[in-house]
């Protein structure tokens, strides 16, 4: 990297730690503020429009999803004008420290949500558990949750094993059972692959009447990191912020996965587990029309065959 101030525009793609950290600080500096919130979190604050988005991420994901190397809201900063607040945590935290809840309780004494139109809290997975959480601090907000926890205490959620190790952290107290923390949000959406079937009791533990459920069936785990590949992670914001993320209109930003060859494998896998096989060769007819898919191809040369192998097996 140069030694020239970084923006908004600069990628931080393969910095050191060290000087990525310092680039994001350079950049708020300029544009808004960083604050640290002690050891495991900090906030980056960008001004632009009177929309705010407040992201949670994790500096990992950060550096395998974003093609800046800045944190994915800045995107938002960069194409469309919004204000963005990260609040970015070095490893999956649930956002469950002191220092964290201590800043939302500043914001909110400041008056700080109270100067944007429109306000959008996002988050996946343990960063979507904290964008349910954290949106009571901006009564109307808007949420957009992937793959949320509602939490991690044992008594509430002991059948979900993948997270054993954050049983030791309080989730009763401040900011602490997600869908309760809803009640003052204007609309959630929560969006889950339900054949994950972990995903999708958390899912059901959302139910009020402000939530929207957004199904991805046979999308698999990684639900970000599927709509940034298949473009629609922009569109599915800016719709959610402009109150018109419908059902129906989600159902045609997922048309996309029509071209998308996770889901494509994701499908003929399943399909072929349940034996549905007229099913299966469809779509493998389907899919090859449109696209060089060998995978595909070999599939079909394979139900091909097979008829002429048990025909020479049984003369």
């Amino acid at each position: 990297m140069t030694n020239e101030t970084p923006t908004l525009q600069t990628s931080l793609v393969d910095l050191p730690r060290r000087d990525w950290l310092g680039a994001i600080e350079s950049i708020c500096e300029n544009e808004g503020f960083y604050e640290p919130l002690g050891r495991r979190h900090f906030a980056a604050y960008v001004e632009k429009g009177d929309t705010l988005v407040v992201s949670f991420e994790t500096i990992q994901g950060i550096h395998a999803l974003s093609d800046y190397g800045q944190p994915l809201a800045w995107d938002m900063a960069r194409n469309h004008n919004w204000s963005s607040l990260s609040i970015i945590s070095h490893g999956d935290t649930w956002f469950r420290d002191n220092k964290v809840y201590g800043f939302f309780d500043r914001l909110i004494d400041e008056g700080v949500f109270d100067e944007f139109e429109t306000i959008l809290f996002y988050g996946a997975g343990p960063c979507g558990y904290a964008a349910a959480a954290f949106s009571v601090a901006a009564p109307g907000a808007r949420v957009v949750a992937i793959q949320p926890q509602a939490t991690l205490d044992p008594r509430v959620t002991e059948w979900d094993n993948r997270f054993t190790e954050m049983r030791i952290i309080d989730f009763t107290s401040r900011y602490g059972y997600a869908p309760d923390m809803l009640d003052a949000a204007e609309q959630a959406y929560v969006m889950y692959d339900p054949r994950e079937q972990l995903d999708a009791v958390h899912a059901a533990l959302f139910t009020r009447p402000n939530v929207r459920k957004l199904r991805m069936p046979f999308m698999g785990g990684a639900l970000q990191t599927d709509l940034l590949e298949m473009e629609q992670w922009e569109a599915l914001l800016c719709a959610a912020a402009d109150d018109r993320l419908t059902v129906r209109r989600f159902a045609k930003m997922y048309r996309a996965r029509r071209d998308y060859r996770p889901y494509l494998r994701n499908l003929m896998k399943h399909l072929e587990a349940e034996e549905r096989i007229p099913m299966l060769l469809a779509l493998c007819r389907n899919v090859t029309s449109r696209m060089n898919a060998r995978k595909f191809a070999n599939k079909l040369r394979e139900y091909d065959e097979e008829p002429e192998q048990k025909a020479a097996e049984q003369g």
